[in-house]
């Protein structure tokens, strides 16, 4: 990539032509920054719950986006200075700072659809050891309580899966299960065929992996997106 942008520099551009082209390209770079460091602080916060259970080495494509754009943001400082001063030696290392972001940004997404079709092998064994040592109070076990709540489900294929995790001897089926906390007593989510009437019905399992890929796909594709066109823009 910084090959391209050399060639660039140095085909035939008038003095005017070459700043002009330098402050359409940190332009450019700014406003994919802004987009990758939206779209990382997104990923974070939508997903951070469903990463730390399906995966125990869980992909870090939201925190290559968020250091990426914060990166490409802070940095097009750099590019605006190295562009009003006409320096070739700082515009060469800007050059290089787009091969990074671009390595970056690849990284990303690679991570994002790498992570993405790990998820149906991992989550099952995951989520049921989560389960196995759950106790109400851990960050895993809120972890499950969050995705239960959110997505409505109850267990990994449906709620009677609970009923082999030791906190179900004590305790019964959790109360993040519960379709109303106002109509759910701890009496109720010890016996199974009651609890059939006051929990969720649908397993975690579906609902988790679909919305994940669905959402991974979306971070790599992004990441992809970005680091394509801004190839493309250089090329232009």
């Amino acid at each position: 990539m910084t090959n391209l942008v050399n060639v660039k520099m140095l085909d035939g551009f008038s003095p005017m032509q070459y700043g002009a082209h330098w402050q359409s390209l940190r332009s450019n770079l700014e406003i994919t920054g802004v987009i990758l460091l939206a779209v990382g602080v997104w990923g974070k916060l939508t997903l951070g719950t469903y990463i730390s259970l399906i995966a125990e080495n869980s992909t870090n494509a939201p925190y290559v986006l968020i250091g990426t754009g914060t990166t490409i943001v802070v940095f097009g400082l750099f590019g605006c200075f190295a562009t009003c001063r006409g320096s070739p030696w700082m515009l060469k290392l800007y050059a290089m700072f787009l091969s990074l972001v671009f390595l970056a940004e690849l990284v990303a997404g690679i991570s994002g659809f790498v992570f993405r079709h790990e998820i149906k092998d991992t989550f099952l064994r995951t989520y049921m050891d989560a389960m196995q040592n759950y106790n109400g109070n851990d960050e895993r076990s809120q972890a499950v309580d969050h995705v239960q709540r959110s997505l409505s489900c109850c267990g990994v294929q449906n709620y009677t899966n609970w009923s082999t995790s030791p906190y179900f001897t004590e305790h019964g089926i959790p109360p993040s299960c519960c379709m109303n906390d106002t109509d759910c007593n701890p009496q109720d989510l010890h016996n199974l065929t009651v609890a059939s009437t006051k929990v969720y019905q649908k397993g975690c399992y579906d609902l988790v992996t679909s919305f994940m890929e669905t959402n991974m796909g979306i971070i790599a594709g992004v990441a992809f997106g970005i680091a394509f066109s801004q190839v493309a823009y250089i090329i232009v």
